[in-house]
C-alpha cells in the first residue's frame, strides 16, 4: 500500500476535473491533498492545489483509512464536519506553515471555508482569533531560536514568516514585554546563572562525601 507521502500518478481526466470543479465526477473519485491532509469531491470550489501534493482515492473511505480528514467545504463523507475537528485541521495547517506569509484569507482557503466561517469558528473553539493564534505560533517559535541558537534577529523574524524586522521587534515586545534582544540576554544570563548553581551545589556534594 502506498503511503501519503508517496507519488501517485493522476490521470489527465480527473485532474481536469478537479481543477474545473467538476460535479460530474463527484462519487467516481475522491482527491486528497498533502500538504494540508484534507480530501474533497471533485467539485468542491477550494483553491488549485500543487498536482505534486495530490493523491486520488475511489471512495472517502480509502482516504479516511490513510488519516485524510474531510473538507468542511463540501463533506466528502456527506456528514457535516465538527467544529473541533475543524479547528484541529487549522491549528495543524498553522504550525505547518507559520513560516509563511499566513493571512486570514489564506488560511481559509488551505482549509477549505470562507474567512468569515473560519474566524467565527475558530474564535469560539479556541476562544481567540485565528490570526492571534498566528501570532502566538510565530512568537513561541521565536523565542525557541533565540533560546537555543545565535541567529541573527532579522534572521529569526523571516524564519517565522516576518519579513518586516521592525514589525517583527513591535510584536514580539507587545506580546512578551521584551525586545527579542532583551529577551535573548535576560535568558542567557538565567541559563548561566543557573549552570554555576548547579556546578557549585556539585562541588558542595563532593566537599561532603568527602567529610563523610
Amino acid at each position: 500500500m502506498m503511503n501519503r507521502n508517496e507519488q501517485e500518478p493522476i490521470a489527465d481526466e480527473k485532474w481536469l476535473a478537479i481543477i474545473s470543479n467538476d460535479a460530474s465526477y463527484d462519487g467516481t473519485f475522491f482527491y486528497a491533498v498533502k500538504t494540508t491532509g484534507i480530501f474533497c469531491r471533485p467539485s468542491c470550489k477550494s483553491r488549485i492545489p500543487n498536482k505534486d501534493n495530490v493523491r486520488v482515492f475511489p471512495n472517502a473511505e480509502q482516504a479516511l483509512s490513510e488519516h485524510f480528514r474531510p473538507c468542511k467545504r463540501c463533506k466528502p463523507t456527506g456528514q457535516r464536519l465538527p467544529d473541533q475537528e475543524w479547528v484541529d485541521q487549522i491549528v495543524e495547517c498553522i504550525e505547518l506553515h507559520y513560516s509563511e506569509t499566513l493571512t486570514l484569507e489564506k488560511l481559509a482557503d488551505m482549509c477549505h471555508g470562507s474567512p468569515y466561517h473560519l474566524q467565527r469558528v475558530f474564535k469560539r473553539v479556541r476562544g481567540i482569533a485565528p490570526v492571534e493564534y498566528i501570532q502566538q505560533t510565530r512568537v513561541a517559535k521565536a523565542m525557541h531560536y533565540l533560546n537555543n541558537t545565535d541567529k541573527a534577529i532579522s534572521e529569526i523574524a523571516m524564519k517565522v514568516g516576518i519579513s518586516n524586522t521592525s514589525y517583527f521587534i513591535t510584536m514580539f515586545k507587545a506580546k512578551t514585554g521584551y525586545t527579542p534582544a532583551d529577551y535573548r540576554q535576560i535568558n542567557r544570563i538565567k541559563q548561566t546563572r543557573e549552570v554555576h548553581e548547579c556546578e557549585g551545589a556539585n562541588e558542595t556534594d563532593g566537599l561532603l562525601d568527602i567529610v563523610e
